[in-house]
């Protein structure tokens, strides 16, 4: 086997950028204008497209962080609400809801899916809760009927975290077309990227026109209108907004990262069915198979290891690939492991104990269109070698 230090160091979710991305990131620095224009709004009817959905049915703004927040705004989230959502997530999850003045309301996961657990979830519902953020986990849907269901009968708003789900579909039905909102992410690691980014998906139209105020400071016309070719135009600010808008500079990266969509899904797939062949006979949790009735997205492959089973523990398996070239990432921490939410709230990690042990356990590898055959066999050898040592 070649030896991993004098090899160039594998990064965790390098970006797959070509020459398309980089002419048209060009010809927007030349253009003169970077900020909020014509090629955001050539991306958003691009994605639109994608997903089946109407033009006036998206939103892009700076981060899918942003679009959960200001998509619980629309919807009417306050002080005083409760917000259900996954205890396995990233923290930008619940610090949405945080900041639309609701509380962040934890459930467990499933063992299988590690998405929420659909029948968990009935018994955290109180006369407070207003709204469920399912997350669609490393690009596994949740169960959509039983999460629908349940918010049909409760009254309910449902707003789709799909950060990790782009390509993802549940029973022919793309990810983020369920709720009344599904919030994208286009950052750096994320399966296509504009460096920072995200979309907001509504049903309602109307929904989608003030979640456009909203991203830009609530003035009613974004700047793209105010010097646009066709002389200044007057704004008005109709409410106390945010700077959450998306520039040209990312939408020329996200329009040709869009276009190859499908070959870069592709790509993913062939790397983590790879994974989960040569991965089967060593001693640790490999994930399961996408479900029939689904389309994964592949936007990460993880492994659980036991240490009493595989004989490394995961921080020492970390430090052992790192050490190797290979990078690698903990994709997460249950919520109820970071000190803050446990002074705000009293979350505790055992109250959530699947979250826990998986949050405890859990490593991903890289999984990257950009990734090459030799990369991947170095991957693939440096993990055998650490867990068979």
């Amino acid at each position: 086997m070649a030896d991993e230090q004098q090899d160039p160091f594998i990064i965790f979710g390098a970006p797959d950028i070509r020459d398309d991305e980089v002419a048209e990131v060009a010809d927007v620095l030349h253009s003169g204008w970077l900020g909020t224009g014509p090629r955001v709004a050539r991306f958003e009817s691009d994605f639109a497209q994608y997903k089946g959905v109407g033009p006036n049915q998206v939103a892009a703004v700076n981060s899918c962080t942003a679009g959960l927040h200001v998509s619980m705004i629309a919807a009417g989230l306050g002080p005083g609400d409760e917000v259900l959502t996954t205890a396995m997530t990233f923290c930008a999850t619940a610090n949405a809801i945080i900041h639309a003045g609701a509380t962040p309301v934890p459930v467990d996961i499933d063992p299988l899916s590690q998405n929420i657990n659909v029948e968990l979830i009935r018994d955290r519902i109180t006369d407070r809760t207003r709204a469920i953020v399912p997350v669609h986990f490393a690009g596994r849907p949740c169960d959509m009927d039983g999460i629908l269901a349940l918010a049909e009968e409760h009254g309910l708003v449902v707003i789709e975290d799909c950060a990790h789900a782009i390509e993802t579909q549940w029973k022919g039905r793309a990810a983020g077309t369920f709720g009344e909102f599904g919030c994208f992410s286009f950052y750096v690691t994320k399966n296509i990227t504009t460096g920072e980014g995200g979309m907001v998906l509504a049903k309602s139209e109307a929904d989608i026109e003030r979640i456009k105020v909203l991203a830009l400071h609530g003035m009613t016309k974004d700047a793209w209108h105010r010097f646009g070719d066709e002389g200044y135009k007057h704004y008005q600010v109709v409410e106390a907004g945010f700077k959450y808008n998306m520039m040209d500079l990312q939408a020329a990266i996200g329009i040709h990262q869009l276009r190859r969509i499908e070959d870069c899904w592709n790509r993913r797939e062939q790397v983590w069915k790879q994974y989960q062949r040569e991965f089967a006979t060593l001693p640790v949790a490999c994930p399961a198979d996408p479900e029939l009735h689904t389309r994964h997205a592949y936007h990460l492959y993880t492994l659980a290891l036991d240490a009493d089973v595989c004989g490394i523990g995961r921080d020492d398996f970390i430090a052992e690939m790192s050490k190797a070239g290979v990078g690698v990432g903990v994709h997460y921490l249950s919520l109820a492991s970071h000190p803050h939410y446990q002074q705000r709230f009293g979350w505790r990690p055992g109250d959530y104990p699947v979250a826990q042990t998986i949050g405890e356990r859990t490593v991903s590898l890289p999984l990257s269109a950009k990734l090459t055959d030799i990369e991947i066999e170095r991957i693939l050898e440096t993990t055998h070698r650490v867990l068979t040592a």
